[in-house]
This record gives structure tokens, sequence and C-alpha cells, in this order.
């Protein structure tokens, strides 16, 4: 069943994190041939579809990715999807800021990090998340995008 978009709604972030600025080159069989550039260009249109603005940032630096999640929490940002990359199973800090800015987001994954190496089983995230979207390529970011712009 669809709801309505929410109303209040108007600005989306989307951040990316380590080695995400490799997309379509690095390990394909695993992430994929779209590159973050194509991803991006399909969550702007989506969103702009519907009347929302979106952002991407992607960063291989934690502080930067941690000084976004800050600048959005004042910036009239209404949710945030985020593909931590490694930083997943590592990054308090960046767990810490967005539970700090409080607001609403959801955890993407292009990979089941629950099918791979044990040390990728584990997100600092997932317990702060609206959601979490793992394991079905791009279309992750498509479906965290659809539910966003449907609640």
């Amino acid at each position: 069943m669809k709801t309505a978009k929410s109303p209040t709604l108007k600005s989306i972030l989307v951040l990316h994190g380590p080695n995400l600025n490799l997309l379509g080159s690095r390990e394909p069989h695993l992430y994929g041939r779209d590159t973050l550039a194509t991803i991006d260009r399909r969550l702007v249109t989506r969103a702009r579809s519907a009347g929302v603005a979106l952002e991407s940032f992607q960063s291989n630096h934690e502080g930067a990715l941690i000084d976004r999640v800050q600048a959005a929490g004042t910036a009239g940002v209404g949710a945030i999807i985020i593909n931590p990359g490694g930083l997943t199973h590592t990054s308090v800090s960046l767990r810490d800021a967005l539970v700090g800015v409080a607001l609403p987001f959801i955890e993407v994954h292009l990979t089941n990090v629950h099918a791979r190496e044990p040390f990728r089983r584990h997100s600092y995230f997932s317990d702060a998340a609206i959601g979490s979207i793992v394991g079905l390529g791009s279309r992750s970011y498509e479906l965290a995008l659809d539910y966003l712009l449907n609640r």
C-alpha cells in the first residue's frame, strides 16, 4: 500500500563512505557496474520528480562525513540515506553524529553484508536507523529513497 509523501520532507542527503567512488570498477562481481555518478543521477531524478531536493556527498575521510552530517542537522535536511562502506563496522563517531543530529536515516549496502566475512556482519548504524537495505545492488539506494518519499 502506497502512502502519501510526507509534506515536510523537502531535502534528502545521500552519504557515500570510503571507496564508493570506485564503484563501476571496484570488484564489479560484488558491487556491480553502476558508477557512483550513475546512481546519484538516478536518485536526483527520482527525488526531483517527487518535488524533493537531493544532494549526494562521498568521502574517503571519516571526519568529512561527520562534518557533512552535522551540517545537515542545521541545513533543513529532512532525512539521510547512508552507505557508510567500511566505516559501518568501525565508526562509533559517525554513528554518534547521525544520532546527534536526530535526523531519520536509512542504512544501505550494495552487497549482503550478512553473507560476507564475519567482520562485516556487525553494523554500528543499524540499531539507530529507520531500516537497513542490504544486498540489492544499486537498487538498495532507490528502495531507501522510495521509502522516504512515500512514508
